[in-house]
């Protein structure tokens, strides 16, 4: 059961005369976040405060605290640095006998495109592309039946984003991983999106690998993120051979004595120096105060937040996905005919009010950041520009 959280505005920096509604490209750095970056940066100054504990100790609660955001024991958790490392290890781990035909959905993030593109190209495996409808009514639940009926015998794996990043379409994770299992494909998901702001369970959903970044709905800091894989790839090839993901890792003294066995789980697929002793600490903050806040109440807030927006758009000849088709952090809107893209961002900047274009659609992302002023902000803007257009 949520709780209804209140705006969460005074634990950020955020300049006070902007309006952030742009979270998807970047989440600004919690007040708490960045003072235990300073902290850990201030420990680099003496090596000798640094002990070999410290290289494993904070990966392991950024482990656990992941896992309890996406439901998956930390063992199955790597430290990665970045989305395509994670796409890219789990993509280069698949099988080759259990299919011929790779799914995404239309206009997917680069990284997922271009690693499961190398693989069908190096494996003479085909990649089918199932597109979105145009911009109508009904579009997230026809785009969701699409997915489902491409997914059959031959389909050797549907990687995909948790939602639409350039939109927000909803994706109905538990059907799509169902059907998956039922013609034994892989199930490969991006998760930089919506996990940290939109609930995920990873059993439920029977998903074999979940890959975020961690600088966006995670609050994290650049170049460090988390991925879930399933025990399939306990046995796989990770992308680097690094001596802190060996099984004798922590006992600097017999570092030499090399081994072939890894970490248990997931940790062969740790990046290299994944123990970072600033960005680490930061981001398991950023877990901690995820896990407090609870990932429902963020989306409650968020979906309360957005009702006037939500009903001038239905009411001005916005294009708007279906209530229950898209998420409520992050909306993708169509303009009606005649408002130009870059003239309404312009616009919006100009009040600074600071949004994204992304394919056809502006991109809103809201988090508890945001407040009713930023919202009335952004309709006092675009019903101007209606005004003039009339």
């Amino acid at each position: 059961m949520s709780n209804i959280l209140k705006n969460q505005k005074h634990l950020f920096q955020l300049p006070e005369d902007i309006h952030y509604l742009n979270g998807a490209y970047m989440s600004p750095l919690l007040r708490s976040v960045e003072e235990i970056g300073i902290q850990a940066l201030i420990q680099k100054r003496n090596p000798t405060s640094i002990q070999p504990k410290d290289f494993f100790e904070t990966g392991e609660k950024v482990k656990a605290n992941f896992g309890k955001l996406v439901n998956c024991p930390a063992q199955q958790v790597a430290i990665i640095p970045a989305a395509s490392y994670g796409l890219s290890t789990a993509i280069n781990n698949l099988p080759l006998d259990n299919g011929n035909t790779a799914l995404v959905v239309s206009d997917e993030f680069p990284s997922g495109y271009y690693a499961i593109e190398k693989w069908c190209r190096d494996h003479n495996k085909r990649l089918k592309t199932i597109p979105a409808p145009e911009f109508n009514q009904g579009r997230g639940e026809v785009w969701n039946q699409r997915i489902l009926d491409a997914i059959n015998e031959d389909t050797a794996v549907v990687v995909m984003s948790t939602i639409h990043w350039a939109d927000g379409t909803q994706f109905d994770l538990k059907a799509i991983g169902q059907k998956c299992k039922e013609n034994k494909a892989f199930f490969i998901l991006d998760g930089t999106q919506s996990v940290g702001a939109l609930p995920i369970d990873v059993q439920e959903c029977q998903v074999d690998a979940l890959v975020c970044a961690g600088y966006k709905w995670l609050m994290g800091p650049y170049a460090i993120g988390a991925a879930y894989y399933s025990e399939y790839f306990n046995h796989g090839v990770p992308l680097e051979e690094t001596w802190v993901n060996r099984s004798n890792a922590q006992q600097f003294s017999n570092l030499t004595e090399y081994v072939e066995d890894y970490t248990p789980g997931a940790g062969r697929y740790n990046v290299g120096e994944y123990g970072n002793f600033i960005l680490l600490p930061m981001f398991n903050a950023a877990l901690e105060q995820l896990l407090a806040w609870g990932v429902p109440n963020i989306q409650s807030y968020c979906e309360t937040l957005s009702k006037p927006m939500v009903q001038f758009f239905r009411e001005n000849g916005f294009w708007l996905e279906e209530d229950d088709f898209r998420a409520k952090h992050l909306i993708g809107v169509g303009l009606p005919e005649g408002m130009e893209s870059g003239e309404v961002i312009q616009r919006l900047k100009e009040n600074k009010i600071f949004v994204s274009i992304r394919g056809k659609a502006i991109r809103l992302s809201l988090h508890l950041y945001n407040t009713e002023e930023d919202i009335k902000a952004l309709i006092q803007v675009l019903d101007k520009i209606l005004a003039e257009k009339a």
